[in-house]
């Protein structure tokens, strides 16, 4: 098998919507038009790791080749919008991990509405309700830290904790023009502490990186001990190899955030799309996420091993509206701060 790999450059969701969906009509696939078109071109932000398995499986399984474009979220959405605005129809399906921005292209008619089968399985607030876009997996943001060299009783206990001048110099996180996920932490931050959280952290010498694989990159080589608002499923794919590093959830709650999958509307391959979008949500598909140290967006399937239960844990409530009006200010003021 052989799958073409390019890198591109650089609603709460309370614990009560975690575990109750509405029933829906699941949507046929014609999968010998499917294998006649031959190839599905998939964007995506899924970890590189459980998005090469997920392309290698339906390729198995369907002998559909995949092309993967994989990077992080906020890159994706502006490679897709730059090809969009210039009418050029490249992606079949697209999967970020911004729920605010699928919001917004869902209303402006840009995904085709598909409900794939088990869309019951998926919490209401891990989809769109018409089936524009259904969350592929769910990512939990918190702060994780090594523990070989912070001690427990300093382990920061609330998202705040982190301007505290004894963390000086002993942090990393990610930039929200980059990763998607970091959006929704500094938009919803920054409403609930305000902008001198960020400033603080400024001042308190924190490492800004793109990605959340480089984020773990520089936990694990000691340059920082601590990744604040980073994605939990990179912390347990290395507790897995032995890295000495523990997820912490915050006092004030944690970020529980969906990964919209959608089909594109005009994709040059429809019905591969719908294929490899209802492969998505399959049973074999969403236990690789657990697997990888990630939460599937089924209901049904487990947690991954020594982490949390959905509902065991606070979710800080995130306002996806509020973020797609004010996604441009966001970035244009964290990069003032930080630049």
């Amino acid at each position: 098998m052989t799958m073409k790999l390019r890198y591109l450059a650089a609603a709460a969701l309370g614990a009560a919507a975690l575990l109750a969906a509405p029933l829906a009509q699941a949507a046929d696939v014609d999968m010998a038009a499917a294998k006649k078109e031959g190839k599905v071109t998939w964007y995506t932000s899924t970890p590189i790791k459980t998005a090469q398995q997920l392309a290698e499986l339906f390729e198995k399984q369907t002998g559909i080749h995949v092309e993967l474009f994989r990077s992080g979220g906020s890159a994706i959405l502006r490679r897709f919008m730059q090809e969009h605005t210039a009418g050029l129809n490249a992606a079949d399906v697209m999967t970020t991990s911004d729920p605010a921005n699928s919001n917004k292209l869902a209303a402006q008619g840009v995904f085709v509405p598909f409900k794939p089968d088990d869309f019951d399985k998926v919490p209401a607030a891990g989809k769109d309700p018409n089936g524009a876009w259904v969350a592929q997996r769910l990512n939990m943001m918190v702060i994780y830290v090594r523990t070989d060299t912070v001690k427990p009783e300093d382990y920061p206990k609330s998202w705040a904790d982190a301007t505290n001048a004894k963390y000086k110099g002993k942090l990393a996180m990610t930039d929200p023009s980059f990763t998607a996920l970091q959006l929704m932490v500094v938009s919803t931050l920054s409403h609930k502490i305000g902008w001198d959280y960020y400033k603080k952290l400024r001042a308190n010498d924190i490492m800004i990186v793109q990605s959340n694989q480089q984020v773990l990159d520089t936990i694990k080589r000691g340059e920082r001990p601590i990744a604040l608002g980073a994605l939990d499923s990179y912390a347990a794919a290395a507790r897995k190899q032995g890295h000495k590093i523990k997820s912490l959830y915050p006092s004030d709650g944690t970020f529980i955030i969906p990964s919209p999958t959608a089909i594109i509307k005009g994709a040059p391959h429809p019905n591969a799309a719908k294929a490899f979008a209802n492969f998505m949500l399959s049973k074999p598909a969403q236990e690789l996420f657990p697997k990888n140290g990630g939460y599937a967006a089924r209901v049904d399937v487990d947690p991954p091993a020594d982490s949390p239960k959905l509902g065991d844990v606070k979710a800080m409530p995130v306002d996806y509206a509020q973020i797609e009006k004010e996604t441009a200010g966001i970035k244009k003021q964290f990069n003032e701060i930080f630049q």
